[in-house]
């Protein structure tokens, strides 16, 4: 396509002079890639359709392979409204420990909703335990730590993707957990939840086409957020869930893995954003409806 002077609404697949734009243009027209270069404050971009912006970013690194032209690395495919799960994030934390510190309904929150090796049975455990928290220390811990962990998610994967891996993640990671530790042990937090967050921005990094700089970034960022997190909640602390924090990040680190090796991160929708995050918000809400009945029974 000819180059225009309008903003890029596309991800960008290269950015740099005009004869390269011009020549890595003939080489997706050559591919049958739609794609449009464009001008934007004097510089040259190429951009492309989102679901095609690998295959666009293979032929064009190919070429430059075979020509001697340095390789290039195509921008993140970011999407909008990640701050919009980080609120609802925050509104359930905040509102789940107003509960549990009145006893709303008659209910002790924390007997009955606590994670227990004990209960094995009673599943949503492993869901309402993320949201109870012992104190205000170990709630703001993860308030900050959930927030910044999760635009990051949210800015990958978009709000409702991000949160629901998030939540699935932790949950499989407290479910493991039962399993695995003795059938005294009780835990709650976000945190699980939390080192599922910076696994999955982990898992991202480590297959994603980044540039130096940004696989850097998402592959060391998590790993020292999670050491200043043990930090803050007291890594020597007899309370703290080590076994549940190693199992979050282990099984968000999976699930992003996966999910860059299958592309959903390049899918955009705001369609399939508020249906996963309405799932997501739906399952916490299940969760704990199913943990009052229990209880009253």
């Amino acid at each position: 396509m000819e180059p225009g002077q309008k903003d890029a609404a596309d991800p960008v697949v290269f950015r740099g002079s005009r004869s390269l734009c011009r020549e890595y243009s003939l080489v997706l027209e050559a591919k049958n890639i739609r794609h449009e270069t464009t001008q934007i404050e004097g510089a040259w971009i190429l951009t492309v359709a989102p679901a095609t912006l690998r295959e666009a970013y293979d032929e064009i690194s190919r070429y430059s392979a075979e020509r001697g032209v340095p390789r290039t690395t195509p921008s993140i495919v970011t999407h909008p409204g990640a701050g919009l799960g980080a609120i609802c994030y925050v509104v359930i934390l905040l509102l789940t420990a107003y509960c549990a510190g009145n006893g709303v309904l008659g209910v002790d929150w924390f007997a009955v909703g606590a994670l227990d090796a004990g209960s094995p049975a009673e599943w949503w455990r492993s869901i309402t335990a993320l949201t109870l928290h012992l104190d205000q220390e170990h709630l703001l811990g993860n308030l900050l730590f959930g927030v910044v962990a999760g635009v990051a998610a949210g800015r990958l994967l978009g709000p409702g993707v991000a949160w629901l891996s998030i939540l699935g993640s932790a949950t499989l990671a407290n479910s493991a957990e039962v399993i695995l530790a003795p059938s005294t042990h009780r835990a709650v937090g976000a945190s699980t939840a939390v080192f599922a967050a910076l696994g999955l921005l982990a898992g991202m990094a480590s297959r994603q086409r980044l540039s130096v700089r940004e696989r850097l970034w998402y592959r060391w960022a998590p790993l020292i957020a999670g050491i200043c997190l043990l930090t803050f909640l007291g890594a020597g602390d007899a309370h703290v869930d080590v076994l549940g924090h190693a199992l979050g990040f282990v099984f968000g680190t999976g699930v992003g893995w996966l999910y860059t090796r299958l592309g959903v991160s390049d899918k955009r929708g705001s369609a399939v954003q508020a249906i996963t995050g309405w799932i997501a918000g739906l399952a916490v809400c299940t969760a704990w409806a199913l943990a009052i009945v229990h209880a009253d029974g």
